[in-house]
């Protein structure tokens, strides 16, 4: 039965590797073979036994067992590709897209705020054909660029009717080197299009829709207020939000940080050890008040009982919280662990483990697409085995000794493959959060949220704060995470068979020989480009600038992106992971081209996580990036260095140049290596171009070029592309920006010069080596096409 549910997992899985979906054929081949495989297998088995369906998913001889793998694997990849094909049927019509529609819905779940405005999910109940049942809004407050929209004066709240005037996109995020994938992500929630509201067409119809979602809703959003207003300065109120209802968006990004650094996340979040906990509590209450009673336990006995009222506030805990991954997972195994006490029979903890995670899978066969379903199933299996006595008896500290072990073996490789960092002060952390968060804190935030009840939230919170302070001593600690670049895939499954043999019980020889399995996962580097070649990575941003010059022993990245908001910025969130990922731990240079915030948005945050040895920049110097530690440099026309072969030129702006204009100011840099170029020009417009070709025309040529100001008709004469005469031009632009760039004229006259287009909004990030064999392109969007990913109609 095991086998079977692991391969139905890898089935799933595997579907998700795919560029595209299998068509009907291919579904109903699968389900034709997957019977086949299992009668074939059954047949050649004849040791199985008999008269038990979950035991006659146990083939004893290795092709029977092959036989029901082969079969679940075709059953797991058959349920999750016709699941995948419903999804992607709910998709909006490419010609609505940025366009005004009509709406008419409910708010479907939490209003999230946002630094200008609301965001929240919309189930679609009247709208145009062509419109996904699903969708994302954002009503954003005093939005200039959408008709001087002025303020909403009704907020939205979770379970309201409302008819809103829309302009929707299709899902799209950027991709980029070991990025998240935002588009994965909305999938996997079932939001097929996102957008923003017109507020002025807004028009609430009614203030309550009682279904039992939207009731869930918005007693979701009444227990999150009643926090709010019980404790409107504390610092630490958005975890006890977190800790009650799951609301994670309510915990400042600064703690996560945090969190990250101490490995105390998975209990800022609904664990399964806070629903465990939680049902263990209504187990004791009911067994105790159930045995008071002289008739109750004659109709049923107390044991039944109590694990009854514990299954019953794990679901509405789960309900409460918003049934997360981890919380089905506990709720699924409290459920089988629960009808076998009522049916009096013993069931294997591996068992119980496998059904929830069949349960999960069949009910959602896309919650592999989340890092959380990996790491919480795994997390479960590890304590189970150690909880099994595999290892021999002991104290109960050292049992829990052993645990840590075991957690922090098992996910270690995990952990580096999916975030490149583990927390080295995880194990003090979790020894006092964990008693406390799930014991304590935990059980006053939800009595808390009772009526009368709100004074234990003070309590609660000035018990997070102290549990705070220990916390942040440990993330302040110097050691207190590794980091390290991506490692391959091959180093991560080797480490992973290394410590399931560590793990094997007491008495197998030469468990030791595990440890070196992990060798590779933490010493090997991704490679460098040869002396005398360059990689370069455009990223995908968004709507601005940021790019990666890579040579065999130095690193520059000439501008950081655009600002999302105020505490998340291209820096934060695309460029310090990337280079982590890339093995990036200093970089030579950083330049700044000059002051717009779609360039220098995320500097500073780039500055904060990793040592830069210069900036240059063209900044006034007045500008915040000028306090920052760090050395300063103009960049100035005539500047020049060498590295490894590769050279390096400043060719914008000049001494004499003189502009109020920030984009006039631009830094221009060429980057020549095994005799080409590519000319990075930033944000220039036609007088600076000009300027350019009275004072370095002969230095313009260049292989590969950035469109100048991401394609605007500011820029781009035909002169200066004639002079560049680049055979590939790059375009930085954010997917249907407001600016509309690039300009349809600005793509035409790249293309009559014989250039090749590649554009981020397109291709995601885009990879360019360049050294004396020529060079070489690779769109992020080829190399991890997904079905799901969308076609971007350009």
């Amino acid at each position: 039965m095991r086998i079977f549910v692991l391969a139905f997992a890898f089935g799933i899985w595997l579907l998700q590797q795919q560029p595209a979906l299998p068509g009907v054929g291919w579904l109903a081949g699968l389900v034709a073979a997957a019977p086949i495989l299992f009668l074939f297998g059954r047949h050649v088995d004849e040791s199985a036994p008999q008269g038990d369906f979950l035991r006659s998913l146990a083939p004893r001889r290795p092709v029977g067992l092959a036989m029901l793998a082969g079969a679940a694997a075709c059953l797991g990849f058959a349920w999750a590709c016709g699941y995948a094909h419903l999804r992607l049927a709910n998709e909006l019509a490419p010609d609505l897209e940025g366009r005004d529609i009509e709406l008419v819905g409910v708010v479907a779940g939490l209003p999230q705020e946002l630094e200008c405005g609301v965001r929240y999910e919309f189930d679609v109940e009247q709208s145009p054909t062509g419109v996904p049942p699903h969708v994302a809004l954002a009503w954003y407050r005093g939005r200039d660029d959408v008709d001087d929209d002025a303020t909403p004066r009704i907020p939205v709240r979770a379970g309201e009717r409302w008819r809103f005037t829309v302009r929707l996109k299709r899902p799209h995020g950027n991709l980029n080197p070991h990025g998240f994938d935002y588009e994965a992500w909305l999938f996997e929630r079932g939001i097929r299009a996102t957008g923003y509201v017109r507020p002025r067409s807004a028009e609430r119809l009614q203030a309550r829709v009682w279904r039992p979602g939207y009731a869930i809703e918005m007693l979701r959003e009444a227990i999150r207020d009643g926090f709010r207003s019980a404790l409107p300065e504390a610092p630490y109120a958005g975890i006890l939000i977190a800790l009650a209802i799951g609301d994670q968006h309510s915990i400042d990004a600064g703690l996560w940080q945090t969190f990250a650094r101490t490995g105390i996340t998975h209990l800022m979040s609904i664990s399964g050890l806070h629903v465990t906990m939680l049902a263990a509590l209504a187990y004791a209450l009911t067994n105790c008040l159930w045995r008071r009673s002289t008739r109750l336990p004659l109709r049923l006995p107390a044991q039944h009982a109590a694990a009854l009222g514990g299954l019953l506030a794990a679901i509405l805990y789960c309900l409460l919280a918003g049934f997360a991954v981890p919380a089905q997972r506990t709720l699924y195994m409290l459920g089988v662990v629960a009808l076998a006490h009522l049916v009096a029979r013993e069931v294997a903890a591996s068992r119980v483990l496998a059904l929830a995670l069949m349960l999960v899978l069949l009910l959602d066969p896309l919650a592999v697409l989340a890092a959380g379903f990996w790491l919480s199933f795994a997390a479960v299996a590890l304590l189970f085995h150690i909880g099994g006595g595999r290892l021999g008896p002991a104290h109960w500290l050292l049992e829990w000794g052993r645990a840590q072990w075991a957690v922090t073996l098992g996910m270690l490789p995990a952990l580096l493959a999916l975030f490149q960092q583990f927390s080295l002060v995880s194990p003090l952390a979790n020894a006092l959060a964990i008693p406390l968060v799930s014991l304590v804190i935990t059980p006053l935030a939800l009595l808390g949220s009772l009526p009368l009840l709100d004074p234990l939230l003070s309590l609660a919170q000035l018990l997070t704060a102290w549990l705070m302070l220990f916390i942040d001593w440990l993330a302040a600690l110097p050691l207190a995470v590794w980091q390290q670049a991506a490692p391959p895939p091959w180093s991560v499954l080797l480490a992973l068979a290394g410590s399931l043999w560590l793990l094997l019980p007491r008495g197998v020889a030469a468990r030791w020989l595990g440890l070196l399995t992990f060798l590779p996962l933490l010493t090997l580097l991704p490679p460098r480009p040869v002396a005398g070649a360059a990689a370069v990575t455009v990223l995908d941003v968004g709507q601005g600038l940021a790019i990666h010059v890579q040579t065999a022993t130095h690193d520059l990245l000439f501008d950081a992106g655009p600002a999302y908001s105020a505490d998340a910025d291209s820096g934060n969130r695309i460029i310090a992971p990337y280079l982590r990922a890339q093995g990036v731990r200093r970089l030579d240079a950083m330049v700044i081209s000059h002051g717009d915030k779609d360039h220098e948005g995320g500097a500073a945050s780039v500055i904060a996580a990793l040592p830069v040895t210069v900036l240059k920049s063209s900044l006034p110097f007045e500008h915040a990036l000028s306090a920052l530690p760090v050395a300063h440099e103009t960049c100035r026309d005539g500047d020049a260095w060498e590295w490894d072969g590769v050279r390096f030129e400043v060719l914008h702006p000049g001494a004499q140049t003189l502009s109020r204009k920030s984009n006039d100011l631009s830094c221009v840099l060429r980057v020549t290596a095994g005799g080409r170029s590519m000319l990075l020009t930033s944000d220039i417009e036609a007088v600076s171009e000009q300027a350019l070709l009275a004072t370095n025309r002969v230095r313009l040529a260049a292989s590969v070029m950035t469109a100048p100001h991401h394609g605007s008709r500011t820029s781009s004469t035909p002169e200066f592309v004639a002079a560049v005469a680049a055979r590939d031009v790059v375009f930085p632009v954010g997917y249907r920006n407001r600016f509309g760039h690039p300009k349809q004229d600005v793509l035409e006259r790249y293309v009559q010069s014989g250039a090749r287009l590649h554009r981020t909004d397109a291709h995601g990030a885009i990879g360019i080596a360049i050294d004396g064999t020529g060079v070489v392109f690779r769109h992020e969007r080829e190399l991890r096409r997904r079905y799901w990913h969308s076609q971007p109609t350009l």
